[in-house]
């Protein structure tokens, strides 16, 4: 498995027992390794190299703060390694050679990971992954040396001495990277998002995204690094005891341990109750008691080259040092330059999804004949990659650290349209210093984002939109919400992934969610409210605009109802259930919005459909969205190059652009969620996103591409066997309709009390099966025990011990396909008759988009397939 999934440390047999089958379960050849614990100890990794001619180097060292018994992904790690002594350096180096050459990897990259014993220096190699890892990334990013591009040459049969460093362009390959700087890579976390689920930290790891830092010393790198992670909620309350906090490792021990020494805690007593070696401890402490490492010191760019200064680098490729004299090694070419402003680590709500449309702004800001320059601090991007731009700053995207880069600079503007909110939240400080912004103004972005604001806008367009309040303080909003009217819709303002966003349908239900955001840290700013229109349809639109005319790229229908996150629900292209009509006033719609917000490049509108014939608009981000690279690859036209080219002066009216108005086919956008990474968590969708990544499915039909996506998200649905329904009373009409054809279909209907009664009046055989709490053998039993295949469960209540929530994590942790609203379970029935026909032979997109000319569309290389 990957990312330690289905493992575990268990202290006593019972925990033993548990973790076996949680690993077996997980196990794709049903298999668990069992390893004695060496909890504790230190961890270390190295990436290797080797030939087809035993030529061996070793590309980075990497240091685990944490010791063992977190997983390295979850860890903050450190490059190089900095606590061991040279011998036991030279031994983890020989040992690795050793393990590389008996495996017998002989053209390419593995990833050797090894435990010393802090007190005996004894070693042991843990595992060993004969591959590019989530490591081998982090270690590209910190040398320079790419990885996996090495490895790719070296499979089709060059030696390492063959390959030139593309940074010194005079050195090989087979020259071992040498660094004189630090590097730091933290983890992001987003345990936030999982009421319920435990935050502490164990050998599967949790984390969804990480942040890098590069820097001159330890400790320079640690405070970029703590930058980095744009953590929105600030911690104001700890546990009592900290030192007994801190005995067990969680997502939150960095806050805890700094806060243990503010209260006087000894570096000693923290090293003994975390396992984190002294070194690390000595350099932390002061920064905790208020040291500042760039104190006295001038910031200064340094280049990353691979050979510690000792050749010159070609690439471009830096990062901001602190020094007592500033010596700079950019040097800037005649031609202008445009910033980019990446998207920071992946979190929840902000993906790679953006790092797409910065990549391609890249691309055409250099076809244009300017240079591109990149800012961003994620090692796990393209846009990271020293050949995507003309330089990259690996640097924290805070308003300090970015107008340092631009003050070097001096760039004809810069673009804050692609890397998500976090650019955004930037610009307007941006803005007030003198930067030119590229793009959409910034008044427009504030007037989109501020809800009176576009409250007004929508009234002056004649458009609807549903009733909003907006509160300063827990009062205000309680008594304005009996203005707004229930249900509604609560968020903070200026977050993204709907963070912190709840449907409250009461005013007590709404003084509950106030009290718990207030406790939990909920982000600065207003409180918004707005009337939540229950059974709409939810409709994404993404479009281009010039200032002058507007083209839309697709407008996406979600699958699920308005209520679940856009970013959690499947969505389609075409709309399916839209008349006509409906369709024109959505382009009308559109089209006012984004000329009048003044937008150029993109934007994204959300509405919806109310009953036959009411359009609402939900919101408009002046933006690039995360269904951008969705959108493009479904139309084929390339949204983000066209918005960037709109950027620089372009029109739209010069742009050869053929974007269909229906596609000659379906294509399917579902989520990837992770509750299998968080078995506490209630699996229930709602209106904060959980889903880390997304999928799509593109077939000739929509049931075929829905079917196509549930594989591609890891929620393959079943052709035959038994499937569980229980649902709320308002559900069961619709459910009596799918159970009636699921039957048909050939599937055993399992239900419980109430469910099963409706069911059964619709004359379909149905097995009533016993509730948790009306005895045994119940529902979660069946389920556990592997008897049900399919899971369609819509919540009723709540509480962490209600029926509803026990089905939908038995169901996650047997990786059961749990489906948790109706409209879901529809398209689910409507995919699983679809996969009994003879699957579609599988299209290239070059062939369905290829009779169409896209402007700037990068053809794909001669005699090789595209993407």
């Amino acid at each position: 498995t990957m990312g330690g999934e289905g493992g575990g440390i268990a202290r006593t047999e019972v925990e033993f027992r548990e973790r076996v089958a949680e690993g077996l379960a997980a196990s794709p050849i049903h298999q668990v390794l069992i390893d004695e614990s060496v909890i504790g100890w230190g961890e270390f990794e190295l990436e290797v190299m080797r030939d087809r001619n035993d030529n061996v180097v070793i590309v980075c060292s990497i240091e685990n703060v944490d010791p063992m018994g977190v997983h390295t992904g979850d860890s903050v790690t450190v490059a190089p390694q900095q606590t061991l002594s040279d011998p036991r350096y030279q031994e983890l180096r020989d040992q690795a050679i050793k393990v590389i050459r008996a495996v017998g990897v002989e053209t390419g990259g593995s990833n050797i990971q090894f435990a010393v014993h802090p007190g005996t220096g004894e070693i042991v190699v843990i595992e060993m992954n004969p591959r590019v890892s989530r490591s081998s990334a982090l270690a590209s990013k910190a040398t320079g040396f790419p990885i996996a591009k090495i490895a790719a040459r070296l499979a089709v049969g060059y030696t390492l001495d063959e390959i030139d460093n593309d940074i010194t362009r005079v050195t090989p390959a087979s020259f071992e990277p040498t660094i004189d700087y630090v590097v730091v890579k933290w983890p992001r976390f987003a345990f936030e998002k999982f009421p319920g689920a435990d935050g502490s930290l164990s050998t599967h790891m949790q984390s969804v995204g990480e942040a890098m830092a590069i820097g001159r010393t330890f400790k320079q790198a640690f405070v970029k690094a703590l930058r980095s992670r744009e953590l929105d909620v600030k911690r104001t309350a700890f546990p009592a005891d900290l030192l007994a906090a801190l005995q067990t490792p969680s997502h939150d021990r960095y806050e805890l341990l700094f806060e243990a020494i503010r209260q006087g805690a000894t570096e000693e007593q923290i090293c003994a109750r975390t396992g984190i070696d002294p070194w690390f401890m000595a350099e932390m402490a002061p920064l905790a008691r208020g040291e500042d490492p760039q104190a006295g010191l001038q910031r200064c760019f340094k280049a990353v080259d691979t050979c510690g200064a000792e050749f010159e680098a070609a690439t471009p490729y830096f990062y901001s040092g602190w020094e007592r004299e500033a010596r700079h090694e950019v040097e800037r070419g005649d031609k202008p330059s445009v910033v980019i402003l990446g998207s920071g680590p992946n979190r929840i709500g902000q993906g790679i999804e953006f790092d797409y449309c910065c990549v391609h702004a890249a691309m055409t800001v250099r076809e244009s004949g300017r240079d591109a320059v990149m800012i961003n601090c994620n090692p796990e991007t393209v846009s990271t990659d020293y050949d995507t731009s003309d330089r990259l700053y690996f640097e924290p995207l805070t308003i300090e650290d970015v107008l340092a880069v631009i003050e070097l600079e001096q760039p004809e503007g810069v673009i804050v349209q692609f890397g998500g909110q976090t650019p955004l939240r930037l610009a307007q400080g941006l803005a007030d210093a003198g930067v030119p912004l590229l793009g959409t103004p910034v008044e427009s972005i504030h007037m989109a984002e501020d809800r009176p604001s576009f409250g007004g806008l929508l009234s002056e367009l004649d458009l609807k939109g549903p009733p909003y309040a907006t509160a300063g303080s827990p009062e205000e909003a309680l008594t304005a919400a009996d203005g707004v009217g229930y249900p509604l819709l609560v968020r903070p303002s200026y977050v993204l992934g709907g963070r912190a966003m709840e449907i409250c349908y009461s005013r007590e239900a709404l003084a509950d969610y106030l009290e718990r955001t207030a406790e939990g840290g909920r982000p600065e700013g207003p409180i918004f409210l707005d009337r939540f229109l229950e059974n709409a349809i939810e409709v994404d639109v993404d479009a281009l605009c010039d200032g002058e005319s507007v083209r839309i790229g697709a407008i996406m229908q979600h699958v699920e109802e308005a209520g679940i996150h856009s970013g959690d629900s499947a969505c389609v292209i075409p709309a399916m259930s839209l008349g006509p009509e409906m369709i024109r006033q959505v382009q009308n719609a559109t089209e006012r919005l984004a000329l009048r917000l003044g937008v150029v490049g993109l934007i994204n509108i959300q509405f919806a459909v109310h009953g036959d014939d009411e359009l609402y608009v939900i919101e408009a981000n002046p933006r690039a969205s995360r269904t951008v690279p969705f959108v493009s690859k479904a139309v084929g036209v390339p949204l983000a190059k066209v918005a960037c080219r709109l950027m620089l002066g372009e029109r739209l009216a010069d742009q050869d652009l053929d974007i269909p108005a229906v596609p000659g086919h379906v294509s399917v956008k579902e989520a990837v969620l992770p509750f299998g990474r968080f078995p506490l968590a209630d699996s229930v969708l709602g209106p904060e996103m959980k889903s880390t990544g997304e999928v799509m499915g593109v077939a000739s039909d929509y049931p075929a591409a829905f079917g196509k996506a549930q594989a591609a998200a890891g929620a393959e649905l079943p052709t035959s066997g038994k499937v569980f329904i229980s649902v709320t009373d308002g559900d069961k009409p619709t459910a009596t309709q799918l159970a009636a054809s699921l039957h048909d279909l050939g599937f055993e209907v399992l239900a419980t009390g109430g469910t099963a009664q409706a069911i059964r009046r619709m004359g379909v055989p149905v097995e009533r099966i016993l509730k948790l709490s009306e005895g045994s053998p119940n529902v979660v039993e069946r389920i556990e025990a592997g008897d049900v295949d399919l899971v369609v469960n819509t919540p009723t209540g709540s509480g962490a011990r209600a029926d509803g929530y026990e089905i939908r994590r038995a169901a996650v942790a047997r990786g059961i396909p749990c489906i948790t609203t109706m409209s879901g379970a529809s398209a689910a029935q409507r995919a699983i008759r679809a996969r009994r026909s003879d699957p579609p032979e599988p299209i290239p997109l070059q062939e369905l988009h290829g009779n169409r000319s896209a402007a700037g569309r990068t053809p794909a290389p001669a005699g090789r397939a595209g993407e």
